[in-house]
């Protein structure tokens, strides 16, 4: 027997529900707590006042929702159908030869496009939020000037390709405005991957729309002598926005960002590991969220309610929640330090969770 439409329609609206209250509730848990730590580490700041805090909390929370997005699909689900069952619409579902699969089915495609929506639409949203929030916390509470305070060993650059690369360091970075300024500044140029052409030093310089312009400035070639010149340009395709995306998290760049950044800066020589990861845990979360949907379905969907072990059906699903969280962290660091593959690494958690809700739901429709 097909489901029909209104049955679908219906199922949706109530899962609808439960996912928006149970994301309510979680949102304003997290948020409390954000405020309640912000408040925390900004006590003695007189210049800090609670509108700039909550103001914080407000830019970290969008980001948060990709976090916690897969725990409120779960609860939701498990909301929904338990009040299904409870009230016997399942049971009548059930006797009039729908089964567990075609009552699913509306739940995991209202699931699928909120995954698709979330990393298209809403995440471009959180990005330029949470980058904000960063700013904020640097120069407030970390007492930072801007994102590009550098440790001792100073600032390294690279660009290019197999064919030409550019090698830059500075001991000591300042930016002012548009413009990055650069102390003590080595560029290291080759024609080659490990083939060195010469050497430039230059007392100053910065770092302007498409080259570098350098001052006081020294030239060394190999079996020529040094030169002098008072200044120099030098081209590059490196710009602000290209080094501040170096220094940034993968979470302060959108969906639509990262491909890009990625390409360009793996041409470049840089390693561009944890944006690589995050971007294939985007592409594999519609996948976790359907996953969830399953696994809340193994604890949700017994007929008979009156039976008893609610309690426990409760605490297991919870805890399978916990556990898919801790295992997909466990990877994702794994991936990270290249011990897995990063795709393995990403999607691993999607498939083993999905894999674990269509054996349990087997055993319990046809087992």
């Amino acid at each position: 027997m097909r489901i029909s439409a209104t049955l679908s329609l219906y199922i949706i609206r109530q899962f609808a529900l439960a996912f928006a209250t149970v994301m309510l509730v979680i949102m304003g848990v997290i948020f409390l707590f954000d405020v309640i730590e912000l408040i925390r580490r900004g006590a003695g700041r007189a210049e800090l006042n609670m509108w700039v805090l909550l103001g914080m909390a407000v830019l970290k929370l969008p980001q948060m929702i990709h976090t916690i997005l897969p725990f409120g699909v779960m609860i939701g689900a498990m909301v929904a159908f338990w009040r299904l069952t409870r009230t016997h619409e399942l049971v009548v579902a059930r006797s009039a030869g729908i089964s567990v699969w075609q009552f699913l089915t509306p739940v995991l495609a209202t699931v699928a496009v909120i995954g698709v929506l979330e990393i298209t639409a809403f995440n471009p949203l959180a990005a330029i939020m949470y980058a904000r929030f960063e700013k904020l916390q640097d120069e407030i509470l970390l007492g930072k000037a801007n994102a590009l305070d550098v440790s001792e060993v100073g600032l390294w650059l690279r660009e290019g390709d197999e064919h030409e690369q550019k090698v830059v360091h500075a001991d000591d970075v300042r930016q002012d405005g548009l413009t990055l300024n650069l102390k003590d500044v080595q560029i290291y140029l080759y024609d080659g991957p490990d083939h060195f052409t010469r050497r430039i030093y230059a007392k100053t310089g910065k770092l302007v729309s498409g080259a570098f312009e350098l001052n006081d400035v020294w030239q060394m070639e190999g079996g020529k002598g040094s030169t002098h010149l008072d200044s120099l340009r030098l081209p590059t395709e490196l710009t602000l926005d290209r080094v501040h995306d170096n220094f940034s998290s993968p979470e302060t760049m959108s969906f639509w960002q990262l491909p890009a950044f990625i390409t360009f800066f793996e041409k470049a020589g840089f390693a561009a590991t944890k944006h690589r990861m995050y971007l294939q845990s985007l592409l594999a979360s519609p996948l976790l969220y359907c996953a969830m949907v399953l696994v809340a379905a193994i604890f949700s969907l017994k007929p008979n309610m009156r039976s008893g072990g609610l309690l426990r059906r409760v605490g297991g699903g919870v805890a399978a929640g916990f556990v898919i969280y801790f295992f997909s962290k466990i990877i994702y660091a794994f991936g990270l330090s290249a011990t897995l593959p990063q795709s393995l690494a990403a999607w691993s958690p999607a498939l083993v969770a999905g894999l674990m809700g269509l054996s349990g739901l087997l055993h319990l429709e046809d087992g």
